[in-house]
């Protein structure tokens, strides 16, 4: 039967598959006593259910290969036993027909029964084996609660899967995009946290706060994902399907228009010129920006080059991760950001430091990079040599204070120094700038701007701290709201304060390519955008609808409002 499940929207779009259930042991079980005429019907159910377990376990042994399989088919054979003990069928049978149990409350009275016998066992290793129970009786149930008609069986057997889970983490999801994932439904979670932003990344349509989720779908339920209402249609009718099919034709027209906006100029509807840059990490990445018109990379991220390495990574290794990058860019300029562990981040290498009581707060960004001079030096070398090759800034994460970026042009001083007399060629001059994501940092710009070339305002982290709050937590979406007037105050000082002084102000966070947000930033001053290059064409078509004196004129009173739903109201009248 049709159902709706609401939550929040994390990444919009809309998808069609079954439903892959991470948590499938937290199913409702029905404990109504069976009437006697149902008796046989549910025992009909229960042995179906049985069969189809047994049917998964011999198409999972199919699958396995090599060592693998070694490992895992005993654990298969010990399940498939389990499946066809007498003595635990006719324990079944007798609870339904006898007791009247329905199947899953007498699954489910089996699996108590047997798991006491294994915990009073003497040995360890047979009382471990109450897992092997579990997991069988798990799968029966699995089988059982799976309400798909043959008509809906038909058609999930031509899509492909959507996760419900409690939350999924950034590296799960990545790899289960690259095998057939369709869409993701969390029944917690936040539109901010790192796995949001990558399903946005990833163009994958993701629901984070569906409550019930876990609890109401079962694994094989056809799922119509519908992340522009914010909500999850289990067993979706006729109806469901044509606003699917419409809305995939309408995507389509819609990805061909966007399509054609690649090589156009990033402009405001009175003629203003805004710059777009592509945040990248790897070689797609600045592939993807080069198609999509970018004008250059706005914030490159080294670490993927220590977090991808079981060591440390050579300078020449660094250097031609650097210099593709460049050249990648056909002369397009490129804003290197130094190394960024610590925190959340943690290398094979051992350079982020484990156990800190508060890791955010902690020895990450450039506190890391100077803690390890040598180290960091490796990587400016490499920066320098590269910067030959194209036009190069530097770009220092977790900027506190002044002293700081003078420790790090001092070292970047000796590093040309040495490269000079291994006579290496090297470029002119190098821009250095302070990423801005610390309050402190923003709070005292002014200083900082006397040594720095450029800001680039980190709005992710910023946030967090002056909100004191995890972008993560959903129990905490009231706060860490990007509107809310203490960010926008700092956003918009930062960005005076960097005009005044005569010096380019980015912004590299998240809602950079949020196109929510994009009429507020024009509004507050900000003329230089950095996203992930699956958002460019979005942020420009916005752009281009847009009057850029008009949402100037309005930063007084985005600037006055109290709470971030007076802001949120007040950009939701921008017609301009």
């Amino acid at each position: 039967m049709r159902h709706v499940l609401p939550g929040s929207n994390a990444s919009r779009g809309m998808a069609l598959g079954r439903a892959r259930l991470v948590q499938p042991s937290r199913y409702l079980v029905d404990t109504r006593p069976l009437a006697e005429e149902e008796v046989d019907t549910e025992l009909e159910k229960l042995h179906r259910a049985l069969d189809t377990a047994r049917q998964e376990l011999r198409e999972l042994r199919g699958k396995l290969h090599g060592a693998l399989a070694r490992e895992v088919n005993e654990f298969i054979d010990a399940h498939s036993l389990l499946l066809d003990d007498q003595e635990l069928l006719r324990g079944l049978d007798d609870l339904v027909r006898v007791g009247h149990y329905r199947p899953g409350a007498a699954l489910k009275k089996q699996r108590d029964r047997l798991a006491a016998v294994f915990e009073a066992m003497d040995d360890p290793y047979l009382r471990s084996r109450k897992e092997d129970v579990d997991q069988v009786i798990n799968r029966v149930i699995s089988a059982l609660q799976r309400q798909t008609s043959r008509e809906e069986r038909k058609l999930a057997a031509r899509v492909g899967e959507i996760l419900i889970a409690d939350t999924i983490a950034p590296a799960d999801m990545a790899h289960l995009a690259g095998n057939g994932l369709l869409g993701v439904v969390a029944s917690s979670g936040s539109p901010y946290s790192h796995s949001a932003i990558l399903a946005r990344s990833l163009d994958l349509p993701m629901l984070v706060g569906v409550r019930d989720a876990l609890a109401t779908i079962h694994d094989d339920d056809l799922i119509l994902l519908d992340a522009e209402r914010a909500e999850a249609v289990v067993h979706p009718t006729a109806q469901d399907l044509a606003r699917y099919r419409a809305w995939q034709r309408e995507a389509q027209l819609e990805g061909r228009r966007l399509a054609s906006l690649a090589n156009a100029p990033t402009r405001t509807r009175d003629g203003t010129d805004i710059r777009l840059l592509a945040n990248a990490e790897t070689p797609t990445d600045i592939a993807m920006a080069r198609a999509r018109g970018a004008d250059g990379v706005g914030l490159y991220r080294t670490e993927f080059l220590f977090l991808r390495h079981k060591g440390l990574p050579s300078e020449d290794e660094q250097f031609i991760a650097y210099r593709d990058l460049v050249l990648g860019m056909g002369g397009l300029p490129v804003t290197i950001r130094t190394l960024d562990l610590g925190a959340d981040k943690a290398d094979a290498a051992g350079l982020a430091l484990r156990g800190e009581e508060n890791p955010a707060l902690g020895v990450r960004g450039v506190r890391l990079s100077l803690r390890y001079p040598a180290v960091f030096t490796t990587q400016i070398r490499a920066i320098l040599r590269a910067a030959c090759y194209g036009p190069v800034r530097v770009l220092v994460p977790m900027i506190t204070q002044p002293d700081e970026l003078i420790a790090v042009r001092t070292l970047f001083k000796l590093a040309r120094q040495d490269l000079k007399r291994e006579n290496i060629d090297l470029p002119e001059k190098l821009q250095l700038g302070a990423m801005i994501e610390v309050p402190a940092a923003a709070i005292n710009v002014r200083s900082l701007l006397e040594h720095a070339d450029f800001l680039a305002i980190g709005t992710n982290d910023l946030a967090q701290y002056v909100l004191a709050s995890d972008r993560g937590n959903d129990a905490l979406d009231n706060i860490y709201n990007p509107l809310q007037p203490a960010l926008l105050r700092l956003i918009s000082y930062v960005i005076t304060s960097g005009r005044r002084a005569g010096k380019p102000v980015s912004l590299c966070g998240e809602i950079g390519g949020d196109t929510k947000f994009t009429a507020m930033l024009l509004a507050l001053g900000l003329c230089e955008f950095s996203m992930h290059s699956s958002q460019l064409l979005h942020v420009r078509d916005r752009i281009a609808a847009l009057n850029h004196k008009g949402l100037r004129r309005l930063a007084p009173a985005i600037l006055r409002c109290r709470t971030h739903e007076e802001a949120e109201d007040l950009l939701s009248r921008i017609t301009c």
